[in-house]
């Protein structure tokens, strides 16, 4: 073993250094989770990965991102060791490629939208570290692209690989409301709600930034905001 690590975001860490043939990981791990740790790996960095965990609803999941091999806890010595034999035939008759690599991101980002709680922290990657942007400090998220920028009351902006659609499945519905296909506000931000003519609004949040809302969710906004 060349490390363990404490938490998820030890392990991102732990794993860019040291750079293993295998990480095994938790799906249960404190402010970062065996999927997310993978999501916030350098595409270069990512290892072959096992998934440990103490129930097993989740199998069938892990070994259709391709994940070397899942493991239920109490973890044995001799089913460890058939993990590692797992991981040293794969090793021998394939070399591992950014298409099996892209597979296990697109599942983390599933398996995050399916996560019954609502998120409290966003783990974001600036350069070499990762901050955890609490949820209740975002004003905005705006997507370009496969980009989400994230804005904060401390007026500070950070951008994640992330869609829009995951990512609002995981906030709290009655904090985070929905303005366009690519727009996302806290409800706690918004300043003024300028109606338009034709049936739409402009919000205003906190910060001064103003967002057009889309026809659908301008329905959506009177709904759940606009009426007594």
């Amino acid at each position: 073993m060349v490390g363990e690590a404490a938490n998820g975001v030890e392990a991102v860490s732990l794993i860019e250094v040291k750079a293993p043939d295998l990480a095994i990981l938790d799906l249960q791990m404190p402010e970062l989770d065996g999927f997310g740790v993978v999501r916030l790996l350098r595409r270069d960095r990512t290892p072959l990965i096992a998934f440990v965990t103490a129930h097993d609803e989740h199998a069938i999941h892990a070994f259709e991102v391709n994940a070397v091999d899942y493991i239920l806890k109490p973890v044995e010595s001799a089913r460890l060791r058939q993990t590692i034999n797992r991981v040293k035939e794969r090793l021998e008759r394939e070399d591992r490629g950014l298409e099996q690599i892209e597979r296990i991101r697109i599942a983390a980002a599933e398996y995050e939208a399916e996560g019954s709680r609502p998120l409290e922290r966003i783990p974001v990657r600036r350069r070499d570290e990762i901050v955890l942007v609490p949820v209740n400090h975002l004003v905005s998220v705006v997507a370009e692209g496969e980009l989400l920028h994230l804005r904060t009351t401390e007026n500070e902006t950070h951008t994640i690989s992330y869609r829009l659609r995951d990512l609002a499945a995981r906030l709290d519905a009655a904090q985070f409301v929905r303005l366009a296909r690519g727009t996302l506000v806290n409800i706690d931000m918004i300043r003024r709600i300028v109606p338009v003519p034709g049936g739409t609004y402009t919000v205003i949040l906190k910060d001064n930034q103003e967002f057009r809302v889309s026809r659908i969710q301008s329905r959506i906004l009177r709904d759940k905001l606009l009426r007594l």
